[in-house]
């Protein structure tokens, strides 16, 4: 029961944080005339170059429906070539998106003067909801859903790089376009927002689990029940020479409490070790 709530929970967070992500942009990042990055840049770039064509009412946001639609293309991807949960959940968080931003009022005053101080806020409270949404399991859409597709095809490729580079052009565009301050500006808050969603989303920090136990089954519930694969050989202890088994595996950060509740439950006698921040190459299945 407490599983089924956990995952239930899972899709309700993605949801949060999309609107989250949207509330932090429309309060207080568009009253400036600044841009975010990834795909809302572009989204907000392309808004501000047609608002003299199209009449939109005061107040109203479309960059959202446009972040939408170049998104439609990506959710393909994401639906063949990453997995079918990664893309409901990626789904939901950009329709969230998509709703908060054209509904969530744009002040038309800044609610803060400063900028700065407006471009930290807006990072840490985006940077949050973007975390919370790639803890659940799916992702904010646009550059996340390229970046995870490129880093399961190569190793060479991360979210990350794929990231630096997109909004390098992106920011460059803003530069040229606008005036170098909003390009500035814009880098510092998108700067501020992933420095924030790296302290949420750990997911891709490679830990070691390594478990002595003398119960035969704890390697087959940790392969069925996480996906992982498990080495083990045997070996005794030097005090009692009794015979135990050794078990090694690699998971993410985020599977430690899943993987430490397994094996305590086969075996509350258990003795695990977990080392942080390994560096794997390999046959090593990358997860959100």
């Amino acid at each position: 029961m407490k599983l089924k709530q956990f995952k239930y929970m899972d899709y309700v967070n993605v949801v949060i944080g999309g609107v989250l992500f949207a509330a932090a942009v429309n309060l207080f990042i568009v009253p400036m005339n600044l841009f975010s990055g990834g795909g809302i840049g572009v989204a907000q770039i392309l808004r501000t170059l047609i608002s003299g064509w199209i009449s939109v009412p005061k107040g109203l946001d479309v960059a959202g429906i446009i972040n939408f639609l170049i998104n439609i293309p990506l959710f393909i991807m994401a639906y063949r070539s990453i997995s079918r949960k990664f893309f409901i959940k990626t789904l939901l968080n950009v329709i969230a998106q998509t709703v908060a931003f054209t509904l969530i009022w744009i002040p038309e005053t800044p609610i803060i003067d400063d900028v700065l101080a407006a471009c930290l806020i807006a990072g840490l409270i985006g940077g949050f909801g973007i975390g919370f949404a790639l803890r659940c399991g799916g992702s904010g859409g646009g550059v996340d859903i390229l970046g995870v597709y490129m880093a399961k095809k190569s190793e060479r490729f991360s979210v990350g790089k794929l990231s630096i580079v997109i909004n390098a052009c992106i920011f460059t565009c803003c530069a040229i376009l606008f005036d170098l301050a909003t390009a500035i500006y814009s880098i510092i808050f998108t700067a501020c927002m992933y420095l924030t969603v790296d302290k949420f989303h750990y997911q891709n920090i490679n830990m070691t689990a390594m478990v002595f136990t003398r119960n035969p089954q704890v390697k087959n519930s940790i392969m069925e029940e996480t996906g992982r694969g498990v080495t083990y050989w045997k070996g005794a202890g030097a005090y009692t020479d009794n015979e135990t088994f050794v078990l090694m595996t690699v998971i993410n950060k985020y599977e430690v409490p899943q993987v430490k509740k397994i094996i305590l439950s086969a075996d509350p006698q258990a003795f695990i070790i977990i080392n942080e921040g390994m560096s794997v190459s390999g046959n090593f299945e990358k997860r959100l």
